[in-house]
């Protein structure tokens, strides 16, 4: 009886897995051929998909191969082996080109909020189903006593300790920070680890050396390779660096659930990769990357280290373990750490896990009616296997309650035209013109104009960073924070959103064209739009002209709102906010009475003893006698007259001088700073219970 054709099957296709299995055994298809009693023509057509055997021919398979039938007819897993998962350490290049470090992890700060925020903004951007959030979570583990030894164990640190001690003897930064790292990993016999998980995102799908988001990781720089239909927040493929920079090792374990099946497998999918200098070691010459896996069988890898598919005892060992099947990937830092210095202890860190994922993604958290949130974030931390700071999620509402409010309220559809009262989001729309590529639209086009989304509340009582425009695109990442430009007097405190390209929600190509434009923008860290090399080479003369035109109209736009009406705050004792007014009426002349200082940044806060800490920022016009400006710091409480409270500091600044109570700016100056420090001595009230109004007139005999 022929051999019936391949039916549809569950697991991977019959052909390639008989012949990854026979080369894992090393057994040719003639070697199969004789042990059946075939042709070894009629093995070659099971191995080229052309045919399938019978049932009793698979089940004599299984038993030469040592497995059970099932293994064959489902092919999930691979026959068992004598082939162990092993570094493997890539030869130093032939023409003795040398690296010593990967470029690419110097593009960023070894910072964990910079990890935070790559990482982060890498899982958005591979979300799996959009009707769910992407889950992330940030686990820190610190390990030390047995704990340490088993791990060191599971991860065959025996085999990598000897490539440290050899890369660690130059002169170079990387070797310098090894050296430093095995030195306190030998002395204090403790380490840390950083797992960062994603679920509900794509994994690192496709093949292990070809084009695809596997390779992408964990063979490959500068390839970005997202499939997101133009929404990616990343675009330079320089993200993924961060893992590795955030390790004082160079080095990180992956485990990653695909969304797509790769050889019939979805679940536990691992690769270590681990980035060293250039080094020599036994007389041996290594470029420097190194990969933990199962040594490859085809013959153009032969010996090379490849992703195998890990039991749940080597997953547990190695801290890999995930939680469900979702798809998705984890990835474990191993000797995580913040170079910036700002975190060192646990708690540290944790918290500062917490405020980057608030500070960057709290919008990306916010669902409105119709939609839910895209992203769900939680920080735990572990001490050998332990909870030592249990799970916490990110809440944008409890970190960024007005920024919350006005998004919330964009997604609801309950936004107004005109600010009353201090729960109310004011939007208006802000034309952005995108300017045609090089190779499109016709010679002096200004382009095509997006309308993006501005939206405007008062500030919350807690907020330290006031009167600034977050703004955002693609998954609503924060891009970047602008300062307002000539704000009016008496601007009271406010918290804005600026919404551009697939931000808005909207689809429609003006949506897309702008979406690609604002991401051609921006400079590897996505921290700001404004001139790069993407955009002059890609987009047709008058780009940056279009981003200065943009940043125009939001301000004019935001002052055309503010200026509408004063806010009435209600629902209990408001805290003290700062308002700043300057007296323009009694100049030395119709022009000076005509033309003042204006306000450009306030900021304030409180201290512990209740004195409010001001600094305020003014523009002012050409003048040809100095401006003596007399700062009088009034409590607006709640009944009764303005009682006046003392300074008990004022500070000039370099263009300004303080003196005697006065702040006086030389002819010349058009932008001016001074602090003020209030008396707590000498407030009627407690100053969480009354606003603070600072006017700003001139000095009693002054020259103004």
């Amino acid at each position: 009886m022929p051999d019936s054709p391949a039916p549809a099957l569950h697991g991977e296709a019959f052909g390639p897995w008989l012949g990854r299995q026979l080369r894992r055994a090393d057994m040719s298809q003639a070697d199969l051929a004789v042990k059946l009693g075939k042709t070894r023509a009629a093995v070659s057509a099971w191995i080229n998909g052309r045919a399938e055997p019978r049932e009793e021919t698979k089940a004599q398979i299984a038993e030469i191969l040592g497995t059970d039938l099932a293994s064959v007819v489902t092919r999930t897993v691979d026959v068992p082996t004598g082939r162990p998962v092993r570094w493997h350490h890539r030869p130093a290049h032939a023409d003795g080109g040398r690296e010593y470090g990967n470029a690419a992890a110097f593009a960023f700060d070894a910072d964990l909020s910079v990890l935070a925020r790559e990482a982060t903004q890498n899982s958005l951007d591979e979300r799996c189903n959009d009707r769910s959030p992407v889950r992330v979570r940030y686990t820190l583990h610190e390990l030390d006593g047995e704990h340490l030894d088993a791990f060191l164990n599971a991860l065959r640190w025996d085999e990598l300790l000897p490539h440290y001690e050899e890369a660690s003897r130059g002169n170079q930064k990387v070797s310098r920070s090894l050296r430093s790292a095995l030195n306190d990993l030998s002395q204090e016999r403790r380490l840390r680890l950083l797992r960062v998980d994603d679920y509900n995102a794509a994994g690192l799908t496709g093949p292990e050396y070809s084009d695809g988001r596997f390779a992408a990781v964990v063979r490959r720089q500068l390839d970005s390779h997202k499939v997101t239909g133009g929404r990616a927040g990343g675009s330079y493929g320089l993200g993924k660096a961060t893992l590795w920079a955030t390790s004082r090792f160079g080095l990180v374990l992956i485990n990653s659930t695909l969304s797509i099946p790769h050889e019939g497998r979805t679940t536990g999918r691992v690769i270590g990769r681990l980035d060293l200098p250039w080094h020599e070691v036994g007389g041996e010459a290594y470029a420097g990357p190194a990969w933990l896996g199962e040594p490859d069988t085809e013959q153009e890898h032969e010996g090379v280290s490849r992703s195998w598919w890990a039991d749940e005892d080597t997953l547990a060992s190695l801290f890999l373990r995930r939680a469900g099947d979702d798809p998705g990937t984890s990835f474990l830092i191993v000797g995580a750490y913040d170079a910036s210095g700002a975190a060192e202890s646990l708690e540290e860190m944790h918290d500062k896990l917490m405020r980057s994922l608030a500070d960057d993604f709290w919008a990306a958290m916010i669902g409105g009616r119709t939609a839910g949130p895209l992203l769900e974030a939680r920080v735990t931390t572990l001490r050998n296997g332990g909870v030592y700071i249990p799970e916490q999620q990110v809440d944008p509402h409890t970190n960024h309650p007005a920024l919350s409010r006005a998004l919330q309220a964009y997604l609801d559809g309950d936004t107004v035209d005109e600010l009353t009262t201090a729960d109310q989001v004011v939007r208006a729309d802000v034309p952005l013109v995108v300017t045609p590529l090089k190779d499109q639209g016709r010679p002096r086009d200004r382009g095509r104009e997006h309308q993006a989304v501005l939206l405007v509340t008062p500030a919350d009582d807690n907020d330290v960073q006031i009167n600034h425009v977050t703004c955002m695109r693609g998954n609503r990442m924060t891009i970047t924070q602008q300062r307002p430009r000539d704000l009016p007097l008496g601007t009271p405190p406010f918290q804005a959103v600026l919404l551009a390209g697939y931000a808005t929600g909207r689809d429609g190509e003006d949506v897309a064209l702008a979406e690609a434009f604002l991401r051609a923008s921006e400079p590897p860290e996505h921290d700001r739009w404004d001139r790069t090399e993407e955009l002059t080479t890609a987009y047709q003369r008058g780009a940056l002209t279009r981003l200065k035109e943009f940043r125009t109209e939001v301000d004019k736009t935001l002052r055309s709102l503010l200026g509408k009406r004063e806010v009435t705050r209600n629902g209990g004792p408001a805290v003290l906010r700062e308002l700043l007014k300057l007296d323009p009426g009694a100049g030395a002349g119709g022009r000076r009475a005509q033309s003042f200082p204006t306000v450009r940044n306030v900021e304030a806060r409180i201290d512990d003893r209740g004195a409010w800490h001001v600094t305020v920022h003014l523009r002012l016009p050409d003048a040809d006698d100095p401006w003596v400006l007399s700062p009088v710091a009034k409590f607006d409480v709640r009944s009764g007259g303005r009682p006046s409270v003392d300074w008990e500091l004022l500070v000039g600044s370099e263009t300004c001088r303080a003196d005697n109570g006065t702040i006086v700016v030389e002819p010349g100056v058009r932008t001016t700073v001074f602090s003020g420090v209030t008396d707590p001595a000498t407030h009627p009230v407690r100053g969480g219970y009354a606003r603070l109004t600072v006017d700003v007139p001139k000095a009693r005999g002054g020259v103004a």
